[in-house]
């Protein structure tokens, strides 16, 4: 794994570096968290020798100090096309989780010709959820998920700190009600949406929603996992990735 920062985001890559003609992969993570937790899923896509790349978006973790006040989602879909931009990427697969959905969904409306194909692991938020009843549905998830993952995700928090988490749920919850459905149905390149059977945060109505939204979307189920099913069940995570980008029904 290399670590860089480029257009000032705090960027892991995994595999050989961008490359004309070889196939990249970009993970956007979720509301105040860091690309770590996307690091199981990025090692076994790299094994096939695609290039991936997973930044800290700006305000989170190690690219806190990108932003002075906290962006709404619109803004991390504009620094994600800096970054993109910056290191002169052909389009890219994207897979993105939670929130991190939210932001792909608005920079693929902006930018389709950047975007190859996209694939969104426990899309948040819906819009037809309160902000409390968001926040208790990711209180439920917390026991389903791996030990290791709550350490990771408590110590993101703690480097991102609460009032910017406050904040970003804030713009999370204002984008799903005003925008989210809008920029879904914009997108028309190939979008695998995926469920953890045991999400208590993207149901299955709202997954499967999601993908009729969608211009050309799908929908699959991971058994045995929660709302992070690319860190609990990567392999799953990383076949149904695999089957989908080789044009195969998953």
């Amino acid at each position: 794994m290399e670590q860089t920062t480029h257009a000032g985001l705090f960027t892991r890559r995994f595999g050989p570096p961008p490359r004309e003609g070889a196939p990249t992969v970009v993970l956007v993570h979720g509301l105040g968290l860091s690309g770590r937790y996307f690091v199981p899923l990025a090692r076994r896509l790299a094994v096939s020798g695609a290039t991936v790349l997973v930044p800290d978006l700006p305000g989170n973790a190690r690219s806190r100090a990108a932003v002075r006040r906290t962006p709404d989602i619109g803004e991390l879909a504009g620094a994600l096309t800096r970054w993109h931009q910056r290191l002169a990427l052909a389009p890219t697969l994207l897979v993105a989780n939670s929130v991190g959905c939210q932001v792909v969904a608005a920079f693929a409306a902006r930018h389709p010709r950047l975007v190859h194909r996209m694939v969104l692991v426990g899309p948040a938020l819906d819009p037809r959820a309160s902000g409390l009843r968001q926040f208790g549905r990711l209180l439920a998830d917390a026991p389903r998920e791996p030990l290791s993952l709550i350490a990771v995700a408590a110590a993101d928090y703690l480097v991102t700190g609460p009032f910017r988490f406050a904040a970003s749920f804030r713009h999370a919850l204002r984008d799903a009600a005003e925008a989210f459905e809008w920029h879904l149905a914009q997108v028309h390149a190939p979008t695998l949406v995926v469920r953890g059977a045991g999400d208590t945060i993207a149901s299955d109505a709202w997954t499967r929603r999601v993908a009729r939204v969608l211009g050309d979307g799908r929908a699959a189920e991971v058994r045995g996992a929660a709302h992070a099913a690319h860190y609990s069940a990567p392999d799953a995570v990383a076949a149904l990735i695999r089957e989908f980008t080789a044009g195969r029904r998953v």
